[in-house]
């Protein structure tokens, strides 16, 4: 016979550290176990979405930026090519390097945020000291560059805001050579850390079959050993241009699709948009940004979607034209939210404290989510 307890429901958040952001999980739990995991929506009502309806396709852009903040730079990458596709304008060849410098250095600073917080979440400080000393290079390179460190509204349609600085590709490839030891040191550190293996290896389980039902993409994907990256497999830009391994989880100290790949994943990640990068330095040509810029930006009646590999996972974005200057209607895709509904199947079985590594290891962003 067995012992029947009572269940406990507690709310995690929505001012809780852990949560990254006002998000409220209500927990049932027997004991510490988790027994089932309900995330509440709804604080943060950052409507983009709707504000799409009232702006003109320009004025939409700065609002992308305040999705996944932490993304910004992708985010202007996937709406102003969604615009770009539905007019059918081709942008200069600088541009489309600049966009793919500009946007795997987001992807860096952003798991570099992913990492260092995910550090926190189980305990370890030094680690998130160290990433985010590192990501302050980058968010000056992007200053540099627009002005800005956190929104940018640097892409525009049929280009860009600003050229690049005389100095930036050197300070970048300074940059890049300064980084490149620094992931090392982070593996280190936290990596094979006894302590933090066990906080991660088999927690959060997720398989490829589960994460594909549950349309997972980006890191948390790839994490459960599936190989697909939207700039290998549905090449946008110029992507196909450059070599690049697609990193997958292995389970190297625990079952593939854990926690720990999760976070390992995006450490690899880095190494390879470093590698991009310099590529995309090397072959980067001379000539006019503003080229192709339209004097006013009115597509036609129609529609589109687009998507683009975020440093989270894909980013859709679905637009209705009806003619006008302003669209008809902005729909998003954004990788976080998607991640966020898997995280009952991955908790359930698990102690409490298991609950904050596994949020953190899926990396979201409320913005995003509650957008």
């Amino acid at each position: 016979m067995s012992l029947k307890t009572e269940e406990l429901t507690l709310n995690m958040g929505p001012q809780h550290p852990s949560t990254h952001g006002v998000l409220r999980l209500e927990v049932v739990l027997d004991g510490e176990v988790v027994v089932e995991v309900r995330p509440h929506l709804g604080y943060l009502h950052r409507c983009f979405e709707k504000h799409c309806e009232a702006m003109t396709y320009p004025q939409v852009i700065p609002y992308t930026d305040r999705m996944d903040y932490l993304a910004s730079m992708y985010n202007n990458f996937g709406y102003v090519t969604a615009v770009e596709k539905l007019m059918e304008i081709e942008v200069p060849e600088r541009v489309e390097y600049i966009r793919v410098i500009m946007g795997e250095l987001q992807r860096i600073a952003s798991h570099q945020v992913a990492v260092g917080t995910y550090g926190l979440d189980v305990g370890a400080f030094t680690p998130f000291l160290y990433l985010f000393r590192d990501r302050e290079t980058i968010l000056s390179l992007f200053e540099m560059t627009c002005g800005a460190r956190l929104l940018y509204n640097y892409m525009w349609v049929g280009g860009l805001s600003h050229d690049l600085h005389p100095d930036f590709l050197r300070k970048t490839k300074e940059f890049l050579e300064y980084l490149k030891p620094n992931i090392d040191e982070i593996n280190n550190l936290l990596t094979f850390n006894k302590i933090f293996i066990e906080r991660t290896a088999n927690v959060g389980v997720l398989p490829a079959d589960v994460a594909l039902n549950f349309g997972a993409t980006g890191p948390n994907l790839r994490a459960s050993g599936y190989k697909w990256d939207l700039r290998r497999d549905d090449p946008y830009s110029i992507y196909d241009r450059f070599d690049f391994d697609v990193i997958v989880g292995e389970g190297l100290v625990g079952t593939i699709g854990d926690c720990w790949d999760r976070y390992y994943v995006r450490v690899l990640e880095m190494k390879e948009s470093i590698k991009i990068i310099e590529q995309a330095i090397e072959q980067i040509p001379e000539g006019d940004i503003t080229t192709a810029l339209p004097k006013r930006v009115k597509p036609p009646k129609g529609h589109i979607y687009h998507r683009v590999e975020n440093p989270k996972g894909e980013l859709g974005y679905f637009i209705i034209s009806d003619g006008s200057v302003n669209p008809s209607r902005v729909k998003v895709r954004p990788p976080s939210f998607v991640s966020l509904s898997a995280i009952n199947d991955m908790s359930k079985g698990h102690l409490v404290g298991d609950l904050v590594a596994i949020l953190g290891s899926l990396d979201i962003v409320l913005g995003e989510i509650d957008r």
